[in-house]
């Protein structure tokens, strides 16, 4: 089974182009965006910080919530990377998103990675903080990539426990991210919305939803993504992420590729609104990660999710985190 597994894994890395305040709060608690964020941040909506930026942030102080770094860009001592965060951090909230903790694998969690992401959430203080529904170690070795499960009653015993350790090493909620799929597993017999539920319900952990993972997976699956959205538990729902993807011929067949490498669609931006109005307000990121364009491409996009929450919404229904 793991043989045939690994097999596939292999195959989608070939198709696969793209990659790479809850501590002192419970699951239950929601709390004002105005005590934890610059007053001009009006909606919770952030983006991925890139080193790109960095004096974009600094100088221009854009009117964003929150950003979010890769934590396993952080885990070194000291070095530019690490002062140029330490002020951001001082002026916005962080959202630290893990993607090397592999919380699918059967091995279990690494702990010398896991002692790693401990060490930057401890030294930030994050907002968030999030990982994938996904394997990447095989035999104490990385493959770079988050490589899809078969969703059944096995692998959520395994995810459940590897999330209950991270949780319990780092001492708060995660937010388990829904994967992007290119295949599917004849051994799955639980669908992912309700499997995600089950995750939440077992750990006590909370669901990122990307909702441009589940349009690509939509049209690489031939599911619905609407009826996807609609059995996704709200109360477990604490964060959203936007992002664009690549669209590319294989074996006359046509593949869409979550690169976060592009604007984000239209039939991205409807399923985001159809997310907002069905589970109100939650922090929302835009994710780009090749192709860096300029900062203000960033913000352009930022505001049409700004927009979307404002429009959609109203100050009362505006939550933060997950039940």
């Amino acid at each position: 089974m793991l043989q045939k597994v690994f097999v596939t894994a292999l195959l989608v890395v070939q198709l696969h182009l793209k990659h790479n305040y809850f501590s002192s709060l419970g699951h239950d608690d929601m709390t004002d965006i105005k005590s934890l964020n610059p007053p001009e941040a009006r909606f919770p909506i952030g983006v991925g910080l890139k080193s790109q930026h960095y004096m974009d942030v600094l100088e221009g102080q854009p009117e964003l919530a929150f950003f979010e770094v890769h934590a396993e860009n952080y885990m070194m001592q000291g070095g530019n990377h690490i002062r140029f965060l330490e002020a951001i951090a001082e002026k916005y909230c962080l959202s630290v998103h893990g993607v090397g903790m592999s919380l699918g694998s059967a091995e279990g969690v690494d702990k010398t990675h896991l002692a790693k992401f401990k060490e930057v959430v401890d030294r930030y203080n994050p907002w968030l903080v999030s990982e994938h529904l996904a394997w990447s170690v095989h035999g104490g070795h990385y493959l770079n990539d988050l490589l899809p499960l078969p969703l059944n009653a096995t692998t959520l015993a395994v995810v459940s426990e590897n999330i209950d350790i991270v949780q319990d090493a780092i001492g708060r909620q995660i937010f388990v991210e829904n994967p992007s799929t290119y295949v599917s597993f004849n051994t799955t017999d639980i669908p992912e919305p309700h499997f995600l539920n089950s995750l939440a319900k077992k750990t006590g952990c909370g669901v990122l939803l990307d909702v441009n993972n589940i349009y690509v997976s939509a049209k690489n699956n031939n599911i619905d993504a609407h009826a996807y959205l609609d059995e996704i538990a709200g109360e477990h729902v604490g964060e959203i992420h936007l992002a664009g993807h690549t669209v590319k011929e294989v074996g006359g067949s046509e593949v869409r590729i979550d690169d976060h490498g592009s604007h984000v669609v239209d039939d991205v931006w409807s399923l985001y609104q159809a997310a907002i109005i069905k589970f109100g307000p939650r922090p929302s990121l835009l994710e780009w990660d090749t192709n860096i364009p300029s900062f203000d491409v960033l913000m352009t996009e930022a505001k049409k999710a700004e927009a979307i929450m404002m429009n959609d919404s109203s100050d009362e229904e505006i939550r933060y985190g997950a039940a």
